[in-house]
């Protein structure tokens, strides 16, 4: 997806559940190959944008593009260009890990599937499980196998929520790796994440949303983590982990 616009850009976003207002006016431009982390108190939109902008939800008003393209007008076209890592790692346990990326590479229609699936596997270092059932697999390999299941047709946008939820310190720091790995492979990523100090560390750009809107958008660079957990408190009410 070649775009001189912003890869990711929202005007005036709203979204509600019947009476019930989840966004309140967002606004958001996100460049081609920028990191963007999104935090925020629980119950405060961050999950209902992402998958507004993930193309799984659509909007009550605004605008959203991704790409150029607007949503939901042109969400068939956008899927193709984003990879997503949600709640559920939408892999089958009874399959090989080899098995399910196969299976994603037909659904995907990819050119190479085979040479691709063992390049995808090489890069989430679990090309010697790639003949085990995924049942078998720690919460960090099923993780792994996710990232390159999400980035297995090679997208513009990869969309992360919550991906470090139960990860040890060692399958966090692969997946560190990984992401910054995406990131120099020109990937725009934006990771929704609980953990502030980590999510500051990794991204260009650090947002605040709080009761619906974005609070608070800083540069990680000018900012020191203490400020920011300070930043967040002062936003939101509430200390930040």
């Amino acid at each position: 997806m070649l775009t001189i616009a912003p890869m990711i850009q929202i005007n005036g976003l709203v979204k509600n559940y019947g009476l019930n207002p989840v966004l309140r006016g967002v606004n958001l431009y996100v460049r081609q190959g920028e990191f963007i982390t999104l935090v925020g108190p629980n119950g405060t939109g961050k999950s209902t944008l992402l998958r507004i902008v993930a193309t799984l939800l659509t909007k009550t008003a605004g605008e959203v593009k991704i790409g150029g393209w607007p949503l939901p007008e042109h969400a068939e076209k956008v899927r193709r260009y984003i990879g997503l890592v949600s709640h559920q790692p939408l892999l089958y346990g009874d399959l090989t890990a080899a098995e399910n990326l196969r299976f994603f590479a037909r659904l995907y229609r990819l050119d190479n599937r085979e040479e691709r699936v063992m390049a995808a596997l090489k890069t989430v270092g679990l090309l010697a499980r790639q003949r085990d059932p995924v049942s078998t697999f720690s919460r960090g390999m099923v993780q792994r196998l996710t990232i390159a299941r999400a980035t297995l047709h090679e997208p513009d946008v990869l969309l992360l929520d919550e991906p470090y939820t139960g990860l040890d310190q060692d399958a966090a720091r692969l997946l560190d790796d990984l992401l910054r790995k995406e990131q120099e492979n020109g990937r725009t990523i934006f990771m929704i994440t609980h953990d502030l100090v980590h999510g500051l560390n990794l991204c260009d750009r650090a947002l605040i949303l709080n009761r619906g809107k974005i609070v608070a958008d800083l540069p990680s660079s000018q900012i020191a983590p203490h400020d920011f957990l300070d930043l967040y408190a002062e936003h939101t009410g509430r200390h930040g982990g």
